[in-house]
């Protein structure tokens, strides 16, 4: 890079100050007053906080069972206080405009600030009036909502922007004016009073005050307190810190360094930004100067912190949301998640290695010079010692368990606090972990070793948290109470610890003693701060849930999909897929999680069934939130995108359609997932799990190779294509195993009872239905429609009954069905617009069952054969597997 071109990058690029201030303004608050204003809002987010670990602790059970007094709240008592906090801080905390003053508060903001708590308090204040008359609002009550919806899209424009306001006021106009003429017919509904819309919106459950702000309450806000306080505490530069001596001294290094830093980031973080940013200023300056552009270097940072919103514990708060949402166990949603986003960042270290090799890039120097087989075995060698470990630890708790039922409690809490003076002692051997200059003419990178001597007691509030979520099966909420005290003694106790350790004067320990309560009172504050934007996001999501629930727009929205696709599967997905990216433009991860899934997740799930594909609600849920995620990555939105140049100082368009194009492997895996289940393990043993963690990753790393035209060596291409139609055998084998074998058996439809039940558990059927269209009885209409079959083990017609919502009758050689017995069933919905009171009646003309066939797997033996030819005809180019950019 010549001297010029970098005189303009450091001209466009920020410096820290200007970076943090971007940080503030989009997560914590940009406001930052001294004086009393600043006290206030210092003193109400510890508050916040304190009341959040104290609704989440045995605390209140354990005063209500020792006093009688009721301290214990109810969901929807946490709720109104949860975000009168948001509320009042971000009044306090977001300037309203850019040019409003930042050093202190204006009058108006206190007035706002202070109305906008009263109002998000009324259910709080007033709940046993409100529960005498439910669905009956008085003046009083209705004054109250209609100022409080207006305050609450105010703070969330302050504190997110406009996109979700304008999303939630064009649902709002919905809700008035639906019954308009200027709405079209297809979405057209009666509309609502003022007096119903409030009620619905802001005096029930049924919106703001709704399962996402539920959720924002009880679980969120833990682990993103969780998660501030453990980067104060200083996990978040030993993580960088970490990744950098793992991989820096690596091809491209930096940049693998950035994937694996997000990552580890991601596993704690609430936000892309937050974390484009936080890696960003130390990994984008150091892969420019190993050869990679200004859009390039910042795509690479976008695509690995986007993909921590995928990854879990967190996923941006969304995992919790989808506990409520699809009605299953947090430690599924976990198993579903997690090897989609395992396999995309390993996907994504492997793109970033052959984008070094393909541009010849240097590597950093390292301090310690060994050759490549004994860093691997090094590298490996440390990964059983970890698993080694992980399973002695388990295996002595449960020891410790069964040797002392009584005291097992207060023994295994010795021993960790043990574990971790002994952590401690062993830090203090190393000197603290500087944060380095990213910038400096010399960067040494650290040796892996001497990091982990310094940061291995981080790893204890993980441990804790991930032995409540995974083993005791705690809910998602007391997990992370448990972590957070955990947290709370190494944030106290570490700085001091190791000033004894080290030998230091008394007043040195002291000093060292003031210093760490002052990281918990300021990881506190920053964490209830952070929630600000979340606060505010859940409960203007609540409008949009809420919207969906009063005017049945979802409905709508499915047969506008199914319009526009024809019904075909593929379709489908994609016009999913393109509304979920585009609702999802400027909306932090957890709002943009409610309004996709409220509108588009019910959407595959119902037209997939009724055009003959069973589609797992999980599955649904998990491709939308993908594709919503993926806003924050492509213009001309793309917040994530604009963070990242405004680090590398590079353009922010051309940043964004080189991170998506980086990203193409998160943007494929969607699809793959919804029509191959396997990959988010459902129905999956262990054995089964290993083996499709390899299949895929294979089959990922094949497609970044084809993506980026270059695997051992230059890729021509019908090089390229063959790997691409590789991976599509490897991900998708089914797909070319039905154009050889058909994936169903025709039935009689006589039969359909005895085959109902003979299906196994969970069995599956496809049914064409026909009959006469209700506003032109003489046009027979037919549609192919799948259906889970539930439990084995009930008579034939009790379980078609069941499972299918319909009524059959055997009338000679035709089966005859009833209107179906409830309107808001699949059946209900999808085949409201047969006649079932005219002849010919609505019957069922075919039944298919899943056939007896080959497994899918035999479609990999030519996916392996292409795939030997292609690494052939590279190899006598003169590639090799870790790539050679001079091979022809």
């Amino acid at each position: 890079m010549s001297d010029g071109t970098r005189d303009v990058d450091a001209r466009k690029s920020m410096n820290d100050d200007e970076l943090q201030d971007l940080v503030a303004a989009t997560d914590t608050g940009a406001r930052n007053p001294a004086g009393t204003a600043g006290f206030v809002i210092a003193g109400v987010a510890l508050l916040w906080s304190l009341f959040q670990i104290y609704i989440a602790s045995p605390l209140p059970f354990m005063i209500a069972q020792a006093t009688g007094l009721q301290v214990v709240l109810n969901d929807t008592q946490s709720r109104s206080i949860h975000l009168a906090f948001g509320v009042f801080l971000a009044f306090m905390a977001f300037p309203a405009f850019a040019s409003s003053p930042r050093d202190r508060i204006p009058l108006l903001d206190w007035v706002l600030a202070l109305a906008a708590a009263f109002c998000a308090l009324y259910i709080f204040l007033f709940y046993r009036d409100l529960a005498r008359r439910p669905g009956l609002p008085i003046t009083q009550d209705i004054v109250a909502a209609g100022i409080g919806m207006l305050l609450l899209l105010e703070a969330t424009r302050r504190a997110l922007g406009p996109p979700l306001v304008v999303v939630a006021v064009v649902f709002l106009a919905y809700v008035f004016f639906g019954s308009s003429t200027l709405v079209p017919d297809i979405i057209r509904w009666g509309g609502a009073s003022f007096s119903r819309a409030m009620d619905q919106m802001w005096l029930s459950t049924g919106g703001v005050f709704g399962v996402a702000l539920g959720v924002s309450t009880a679980f969120v806000f833990l682990f993103v307190l969780f998660g501030s306080m453990l980067d104060r505490a200083g996990a978040g530069n030993f993580f960088i810190k970490l990744a950098f001596a793992l991989l820096g001294h690596l091809r491209g290094g930096p940049a693998k360094a950035a994937v694996l830093a997000s990552m580890m980031t991601g596993l704690i973080s609430g936000s892309s930004i937050a974390n484009v940013v936080t890696t960003g200023t130390f990994t984008i300056p150091l892969m420019k100067r190993v050869g990679f552009s200004s859009e390039k270097a910042g795509a690479v940072e976008v695509a690995s912190s986007v993909n921590g919103q995928i990854m879990p514990p967190v996923m941006g708060a969304a995992a919790f949301l989808m506990v409520e949402y699809v009605g299953i166990p947090y430690i599924d949603v976990i198993r579903h998640a997690f090897l989609p986003a395992l396999i995309s960042y390993i996907a994504l270290l492997y793109l970033v290695h052959l984008e070094a090799v393909r541009n010849d890039m240097p590597a950093l120097p390292k301090r310690v010079d060994r050759s490549g087989r004994e860093a691997l075995l090094r590298t490996l060698i440390v990964m059983l010692s970890i698993v080694l470990i992980i399973g002695a630890i388990y295996y002595a708790i449960t020891f410790v368990r069964w040797l002392l039922p009584d005291i097992s409690a207060p023994v295994l809490l010795l021993s960790l606090l043990g574990a971790y003076v002994a952590l401690i002692w062993y830090a203090a051997k190393s000197p603290e972990l500087e944060i380095d200059d990213p910038d400096a003419e010399v960067v040494e990178l650290p040796i892996a070793s001497e990091v982990l001597k310094t940061g291995l007691h981080y790893l204890i509030p993980l441990f804790v948290l991930v032995w409540f979520l995974m083993v005791e099966r705690l809910s998602p909420g007391l997990s992370a109470f448990y972590a957070v005290m955990t947290l709370i003694v190494i944030t106290v106790t570490q700085k001091p610890l190791k000033a004894f350790f080290r030998g230091m004067q008394s007043d040195e320990t002291r000093r060292a003693m003031r210093e760490g309560f002052d990281d918990l009172i300021v990881g506190m504050i920053l964490g209830a701060r952070n929630m600000i934007g979340i606060a505010c996001a859940t409960a203007a999501a609540g409008i949009i849930v809420g919207t969906v629930t009063l005017t049945g727009i979802g409905q709508v929205m499915a047969e506008f999909v199914e319009f526009l696709s024809g019904g075909n599967i593929f379709l489908i997905l994609v016009f999913t897929a393109i509304i979920s990216l585009v609702l999802g433009m400027g909306l932090p991860t957890t709002a943009n999680y409610i309004v996709v899934s409220s509108l588009m997740a019910p959407v595959i799930v119902e037209l997939g069934a009724a055009n003959g594909v069973l589609i797992p609600l999980i599955a649904a849920h998990m491709f939308v939130f993908y594709f919503g995620i993926m806003a924050d990555v492509t213009p001309p939105v793309g917040l994530a995108s604009f963070a990242a140049a405004a680090v590398s100082g590079g353009d922010p368009i051309k940043t964004g359609f080189t991170a998506f194009f980086y990203s193409l492997r998160t943007v494929l895996l969607p699809f793959i997932f919804v029509f191959n289940t396997d990959l988010l393990l459902i129905d999956v043993g262990v054995a089964g799990a290993i083996w499709i963690f390899i299949k895929a990753t294979f089959a990922m790393l094949i497609f970044a190779a084809a993506t980026q035209g270059f695997f051992m060596a230059r890729s021509r291409i019908w090089e390229s294509a063959i790997l691409l139609l590789v991976t599509f055998l490897l991900l998708r084998p089914g797909f070319f195993l039905d154009l050889v074998q058909a994936p169903y058996d025709t039935v009689p439809p006589q039969q359909v009872f005895q085959v109902v039940e003979a299906a196994p558990d969970g069995g599956e059927i496809r049914l064409e239905i026909s009959g006469p269209d209700f506003d032109n009885p003489d046009t027979i209409v037919s549609r192919t429609m799948a259906f889970g079959l539930g439990e084995a083990g009930a008579p034939g017609e009790v379980r078609f009954e069941e499972a299918i919502g319909l009524m059959a009758m055997l009338d000679g050689e035709r089966v005859a069905l009833d209107e179906p017995l409830d309107l808001n069933s699949l059946a209900g919905r999808t085949l409201g617009g047969l006649d079932f009171y005219t002849d010919p009646p609505v019957q069922i003309t075919r039944v298919e069952v899943p056939a007896e066939r080959l497994p899918r797997e035999i479609m990999y033996i030519p996916g392996f054969l292409l795939f030997g030819l292609v690494f052939f005809t590279q190899r006598r180019r003169g590639g090799t597997l870790f790539g050679n950019p001079q091979a022809r």
